[in-house]
C-alpha cells in the first residue's frame, strides 16, 4: 500500500497524506500530467474519474467527474497556480456543478503535491489546506481520507503496467 501516513491538523487546517512509490519522480509526475493516466487513479476505485479538460500549467484548469456505482456524477475542478515538473504541483480544488463552476457552498482547498526522490523511488506528500475548520471537518466526515487513500493506492497498479 503506497499510503504510509495520514494526518490532519485542525489548528493549521491541513490534511496530509504521504505515499511512496517504486518509481522515479518523473514517472509518478507523468500520471498527473497525462489526463488518460490521471483518470485511472483519481477518485476511489468504485468511482472512476473522467477527465474533461486538462491544462496543467499556471492559470490552467483540470475538470473532471467521478461516476458512482449507481451512475451518479460528481464534478470537480482544479485551478492550477504553480507547476514545477517533476517536483511540485499547487492548485485549488473545488467541488463543481455540471458546468464545472465551483460550488461555493462546499469546502475548497489549496493543494500542494510534492514529489521527492527517496531510496525506494518517490515519496509524494499530498497536503490540502482548508479555509476553515468546518471545511476540513466536512471533508473528513465525507470520507476524504478513505477515498483519497483508495485513489492513491491505485497508482502502484498503473506503474506496474509500465
Amino acid at each position: 500500500m503506497p499510503v504510509i501516513d495520514t494526518t490532519h491538523d485542525e489548528e493549521n487546517l491541513t490534511l496530509t497524506l504521504v505515499a511512496e512509490f517504486a518509481a522515479p519522480p518523473q514517472r509518478v509526475w507523468e500520471i498527473y500530467a497525462d489526463p488518460r493516466q490521471l483518470e485511472k487513479i483519481w477518485g476511489p476505485p468504485t468511482y472512476p474519474a473522467t477527465v474533461v479538460d486538462h491544462s496543467l500549467t499556471p492559470g490552467g484548469r483540470v475538470t473532471y467527474f467521478m461516476t458512482s456505482p449507481e451512475g451518479e456524477k460528481f464534478c470537480g475542478l482544479w485551478e492550477i497556480s504553480s507547476v514545477e515538473e517533476p517536483s511540485r504541483l499547487v492548485f485549488r480544488d473545488y467541488f463543481a456543478d455540471e458546468d464545472f463552476n465551483a460550488v461555493e457552498s462546499m469546502p475548497g482547498s489549496t493543494n500542494t503535491y510534492t514529489f521527492a526522490e527517496v531510496a525506494a523511488g518517490t515519496r509524494v506528500t499530498y497536503e490540502s489546506t482548508f479555509e476553515s475548520l468546518d471545511g476540513l471537518k466536512t471533508v473528513l466526515e465525507m470520507g476524504v481520507v478513505e477515498g483519497s487513500t483508495g485513489a492513491i493506492n491505485q497508482i502502484d497498479e498503473l506503474l506496474a503496467k509500465g
